[in-house]
């Protein structure tokens, strides 16, 4: 290297020369990184057949992020479950009837498919017969579950996995389009998570069709409940890591026909929920039920209630908050109440049982007193929908003189409605 005295020093030169030398440097480097990174996404391709479970698993350790990996038409047999720990990937099938993850040879009791990173898709293929979960997501953000189909193929069954689709402690979730059936508690359960949008989904055959728990701002739209336990069930638990789960929108779903007996291994919190229930909310705030129809539920079509059991959580409200319920059409239901939830209810009530049950549960200061404006229950439904507030404090402690209140016109009011769920991954911001 020469440097010339020519008016600048010597020493000016060499630092400019070494610092057009470190800029080309660092240019050179970007663009290498840049074409690395381009050259390092790329689709991989998986087919059925032979040694086709190996290649799956090393193609889902080996993913670079940008990658999709692509699995073909047929029937892929896993012993062990799968797991991808890598960014920006996606996983698509050809679709959910011809792209098929079988797990009925599955040796351990892990989830068929685990993802624990971040702007990850699954779409277009089946999960089928996990000895454990379905496909579970943990600690994820922006994840996406669309058109997949997670089923147990030998029907109800308390041996069968506990969640088909499984996002947990994950920030973006996007579940829509996805079929699951045949889940030991909740076919598609959205726990301690936060910004969720479950659409165009249908659960059948599960405990509990869809179940938002803990979590904060969810909206449930578009999607059919049948043939489940229960329906739709948002519920807050005592003990776990995230508490105060709220703001949660329900409405446009179809939820009929929920008339599976509870196969729940006992001990599970939805081993209570009693068969013919459509939608349930326990201990949740700011919770809108509107616009669904519900038809054929033989416990009751709509429940607002309590935490039952005893707990040792100061965190915990055990009461819901802020419930509104509007504008929903409601068919037959309420002849057929189920299970000890449903003699309780009914031995108040009567049969057939309203079409909505609120179990009256306060807090015994507020039952002294008042409840805060935003903290009430709401419901503003058409002319001929029957209500019973079941006032459950005075039963236990006035048990000679009350009665349930049916008169729905005392519990008008709204409440404002929460903002609609956005995601990144859905053209939200």
């Amino acid at each position: 290297m020469h440097f010339k005295r020519d008016g600048k020093g010597f020493v000016r030169q060499a630092a400019d020369r070494l610092a057009r030398i470190g800029a080309i440097g660092l240019s050179v480097m970007t663009i290498y990184g840049a074409l690395s990174g381009a050259a390092q996404a790329a689709e991989r391709l998986v087919e059925a057949g032979e040694g086709a479970a190996e290649r799956l698993v090393e193609t889902l350790i080996m993913a670079e992020p940008g990658d999709i990996v692509r699995i073909g038409e047929g029937r892929i047999e896993l012993t062990e479950g799968l797991s991808l720990d890598v960014d920006d990937v996606t996983v698509k099938g050809v679709g959910n009837d011809k792209t098929i993850l079988s797990f009925k040879g599955q040796s351990g009791s892990g989830e068929g498919l685990l993802v624990t990173s971040d702007r990850v898709v699954l779409e277009d293929f089946a999960v089928e017969d996990t000895r454990g979960d379905g496909v579970k997501a943990k600690g994820s953000d922006q994840i996406t579950f669309r058109n997949l189909r997670v089923e147990w193929t030998n029907g109800p069954d308390a041996n069968n996995g506990a969640y088909g689709v499984y996002p947990v402690s994950s920030r973006n979730v996007l579940v829509e389009g996805v079929i699951v059936k045949g889940a030991a508690d909740a076919g598609i359960y959205v726990g301690q998570s936060e910004d969720i949008v479950v659409r165009n989904s249908r659960a059948e055959f599960n405990v509990a069709g869809i179940e938002i728990e803990n979590s904060m701002r969810a909206d449930v739209y578009g999607n059919v409940a049948t043939r489940n336990t229960g329906g739709i069930l948002v519920f807050d638990l005592p003990n776990l890591p995230v508490q105060g789960g709220r703001d949660v929108r329900v409405f446009d779903n179809d939820v009929h026909d929920n008339d599976t007996p509870n196969f729940a291994p006992r001990g599970n919190t939805v081993a209570m929920v009693p068969k013919g229930m459509g939608i349930m909310v326990m201990a949740n705030r700011n919770v809108h039920v509107f616009g669904n129809r519900l038809a054929g539920n033989g416990t009751t079509h709509v429940l607002i209630a309590a935490y039952p059991n005893e707990y040792d959580d100061d965190s915990y409200m055990f009461v819901p908050r802020g419930v509104y319920v509007h504008d929903n059409v409601y068919g037959e239901g309420g002849g057929a109440p189920d299970g000890e939830v449903g003699s309780i209810i009914s031995e108040i009530s009567g049969t057939p049982v309203p079409d909505i049950v609120w179990d009256g549960a306060t807090k015994l200061t507020e039952y002294a007193s008042w409840v805060a404006a935003e903290d009430r229950i709401y419901v503003a439904e058409p002319e001929g929908t029957t209500f019973a507030n079941l006032k459950i404090i005075s039963n236990m402690l006035l048990p000679w003189g009350w009665w349930p209140d049916k008169d729905i016109s005392a519990y008008a009011g709204s409440l404002p409605e929460p903002a609609p769920v956005k995601l990144p991954q859905d053209g939200g911001a």
